[in-house]
């Protein structure tokens, strides 16, 4: 049967830790893409497309580019088509994608939110609809009673340096059952070969409140910015970081490099774009260290890879790929290796888009452990790498080469208040792998020592983790 009590258990110890332990835990969402304006608002979704794929432009990415492939026209994606033809366009999707796991997901997400149990087809399509259109109708379905159903207790969105964070603030101001909590995002700082770069650092010198002319000048405002967000609650930075390469850099180099850019330059050597980054780098791992932060790091991602997706429609709107930078892991280390000289290393969550990353990013982050638990994490399995095969996958190597039981586990990494069934996929999946150890005679039958492990890797090890 589809998705039933057992779906993705198939030995007793699976079931079991998954019914006994993971089941019921509560969620920590550290990296989200939700809009916390939107939280605040708390506005009533009008039907099902809304709420499950486009709302007035912003959606679910990972569901329009199957779209895409089913050769939907782009008025019934992100565009301003008729909101029922976009979901039966997107039901006819499904229908094609057997073995995907945005199969899985929104038949999960039909389920969890709307206790819709039909099979999502064409034939079902006008039922589907009207039922949780019904819900929608209700205030039990604004964004805020969404993620109490989903029992989240923080999440962490992302966040630019120049954002006031006006919204988060509000939010802490009300009494709500959850935490919204900012995450530090500078990627657009190391964007000098970007022709926006000038106005961006005007923008930051406005949030700062303090003239930027120098590279002396930037690093202090980034220090500003990472104290205001910690007043504000956030714990965490995230640097999305598509390739890295390290390259060291005099004081002169950078400020040089640094004016060019200010000027309006943006044609700069891999060499320069590599010593920025890298001085950037440094300096905001100095920050997140003396803050007690934890630095994210997804790495090894092509974004915008249509150049006419990118003009007509923009960003972030399902045009990306995983990335082939082959000397990741060289680059990673000797910046690593700097850090550590310094006593500026913070601890660190290192993901790449490439699975073929994972071993040597998981072995190289062992040379820098200690000083507190489990210092350097490997990522959980992102983005295109969010399937049940790349769960096991990215599982297997953590426990492989760290410590299982330390993993901060899932994440959405999501645009939609209906994603958090993604958490219960990742649990299910996890429980299962460990049942197939305790089976394979790997582990002890200890039912108090497993559970154990299992709601900590679901919730405990985050809470502790970033120190929320």
């Amino acid at each position: 049967m589809l998705l039933n009590e057992d779906f993705l258990l198939e030995s007793h110890w699976g079931k079991e830790l998954f019914h006994q332990f993971a089941k019921e835990e509560p969620i920590i969402d550290y990296h989200c893409h939700l809009e916390p304006q939107v939280i605040l608002e708390n506005k009533q979704y009008e039907n099902l497309t809304q709420v499950w794929l486009n709302d007035h432009g912003v959606g679910d990415h990972y569901k329009w580019r199957l779209m895409r492939a089913n050769g939907v026209p782009e008025n019934l994606i992100s565009g301003d088509g008729d909101d029922y033809q976009k979901f039966l366009a997107f039901v006819q999707t499904i229908e094609k994608a057997p073995g995907n796991p945005i199969y899985e997901w929104s038949h999960l997400e039909l389920r969890r939110y709307f206790e819709i149990s039909l099979t999502i087809n064409e034939k079902n399509a006008p039922e589907i609809w009207h039922l949780a259109n019904q819900k929608l109708q209700t205030d039990a379905y604004r964004p805020k009673e969404l993620l109490t159903m989903m029992k989240v207790k923080a999440l962490c969105t992302t966040d630019d340096p120049i954002d006031d964070l006006a919204a988060h603030e509000a939010l802490a101001n009300e009494k709500n059952s959850f935490k919204v909590l900012p995450t530090f995002r500078p990627d657009a700082v190391w964007t000098i070969t970007d022709e926006s770069f000038p106005a961006y650092i005007a923008k930051l010198a406005l949030a700062a409140q303090q003239d930027i002319t120098t590279f002396a000048d930037l690093l202090r405002a980034l220090e500003e910015r990472i104290n205001y967000f910690h007043e504000k609650g956030g714990r965490l930075a995230d640097q999305g970081l598509n390739t890295y390469f390290y390259q060291e850099a005099t004081k002169a180099e950078l400020e040089n490099i640094f004016t060019a850019a200010l000027q309006g330059k943006t044609i700069f050597s891999e060499k320069e774009i590599a010593q920025f980054t890298t001085a950037i780098q440094l300096h905001l791992m100095d920050c997140y260290h003396q803050h007690g932060w934890t630095m994210q790091m997804h790495m090894n991602a092509l974004r915008n890879d249509s150049s006419k997706m990118k003009r007509e429609i923009g960003v972030n709107v399902g045009g990306d790929s995983m990335g082939d930078q082959v000397n990741l892991t060289s680059n990673i280390v000797a910046l690593f290796s700097e850090a550590e000289e310094r006593g500026i290393l913070p601890k660190t969550i290192l993901y790449s888009l490439n699975p073929t990353d994972w071993l040597p990013l998981a072995t190289a982050m062992q040379s820098f452990q200690g000083e507190i638990v489990q210092k350097l994490q490997l990522g959980c399995a992102w983005w295109f790498n969010d399937t049940c095969e790349g769960i096991r996958k990215q599982l297997t190597v953590m426990a492989q080469q760290s410590l299982l039981a330390n993993f901060t586990g899932m994440l959405t990494d999501s645009r939609s208040f209906l994603s958090y069934p993604r958490h219960e996929y990742f649990r299910r999946v996890l429980c299962q792998l460990l049942g197939e150890w305790v089976e394979q005679g790997r582990l002890s039958e200890d039912t108090d020592y497993l559970g154990k492990i299992v709601k900590d890797i679901c919730y405990r090890n985050a809470y502790e983790y970033f120190n929320f």
